[in-house]
């Protein structure tokens, strides 16, 4: 599909597959705990003082003399941080569509606020990034030897130099831990955790995670499979790697999973099918990517897609590969997919 690339397997199972993400990281944060403030939006550790560090999901600890206010972040990475409250100076990776709206991977992120370095995967222009003097970047790694997302390989060295970087692991866990260090992370750049939106949003979080593990419980017949579309194939995604599906297999739901030699084809994360043979695992309802890099179902025009029973039937749904990392926009992913399963019919 488009973007994807063979000499990058961990990017072609994430943005090939859509549905192949992998799950946060469980390490410990150290950073100072002390004076946390913030939660406007309007700037990254107004509240705190004093010298600034945090260990990060590949075990390297980021020392500065202050909290970090020159801040550039992955998309993702920056939409989770301003669910809570921090502002990052620059972004890159998917933020803006073609009408200049938000991307979806961008969440209620003010796109206007941001200076946008690269507005697709893989993009960063470094010049650009230089004269933000940044003092840290941060993004997302989806592999064991922790690979900065989106950093382009080419100018990764370049990148290094200028600022130092923090990576929260995506890879191979349940959604709830990745959740959990991002929130670490944004508690030690001065964020405001015990603010009201905050704790509502992880109680939401918790609500709807409880719904989903009642509704799968209830209907444990219904299948789920997740895809991606692209203009050649369809792909479908395992659940192994993937931050959400891990974790809403946990919960209980009944997901399709692709074959084994299938999966080995592409490191485990998903199987890629002509579109000739895209009813080769029934399913009951199908979850979507949602990214702007993939076909939307609406757009699909391939008649064996139409004549999915799942399709027919309209148990079709969006899904977020890259979640963004706060507790606000991952409890809709739950409350969507539970609400699918509890109205679903048997049909596949």
């Amino acid at each position: 599909m488009r973007n994807a690339r063979a000499a990058h397997p961990t990017r072609r199972g994430i943005l090939a597959a859509g549905g192949a993400i992998g799950l946060g990281a469980a390490l410990a944060a150290c950073g100072d705990d002390d004076a946390k403030s913030g939660g406007s939006g309007d700037g990254a550790g107004t509240g705190k003082s004093g010298p600034w560090s945090f260990k990060d999901d590949r075990g390297t600890t980021v020392k500065l003399d202050s909290v970090p206010k020159n801040i550039v972040a992955f998309t993702g990475v920056a939409a989770a941080l301003w669910d809570y409250g921090v502002q990052v100076k620059g972004v890159f990776g998917p933020t803006t569509t073609k009408d200049g709206k938000p991307d979806v991977q961008a969440g209620d992120l003010d796109v206007a606020k941001v200076t946008l370095l690269g507005n697709e995967w893989g993009k960063l222009n470094v010049e650009k990034y230089a004269s933000l003097a940044p003092e840290v970047l941060i993004t997302t790694t989806f592999d064991t030897a922790g690979t900065l997302w989106s950093v382009p390989e080419e100018s990764k060295d370049k990148v290094a130099k200028l600022a130092p970087s923090v990576a929260v692991s995506v890879f191979d866990r349940q959604l709830t831990q990745p959740l959990q260090r991002m929130w670490e992370l944004a508690e030690s750049l001065g964020a405001d955790m015990k603010a009201k939106k905050v704790t509502d949003a992880k109680a939401a979080f918790e609500k709807a995670a409880a719904r989903l593990r009642a509704a799968a419980k209830a209907k444990p017949e219904i299948r789920v499979l997740a895809g991606s579309a692209s203009a050649d194939l369809f792909y479908v995604s395992g659940t192994n790697l993937s931050v959400d599906l891990e974790y809403f297999k946990a919960l209980g739901v009944n997901f399709v999973e692709p074959s084994e030699d299938a999966k080995k084809a592409t490191g485990g994360w998903f199987e890629s099918l002509s579109w000739e043979n895209v009813d080769k695992y029934p399913a009951d309802i199908i979850i979507m990517d949602d990214r702007a890099s993939t076909i939307q179902p609406a757009d699909i025009t391939e008649g064996t897609w139409k004549q999915l029973p799942a399709v027919k039937a309209g148990q079709v749904i969006a899904r977020s590969p890259e979640p963004i990392l706060s507790y606000d926009k991952c409890t809709p992913l739950l409350d969507n997919l539970a609400e699918a399963i509890e109205n679903a019919k048997k049909v596949g």
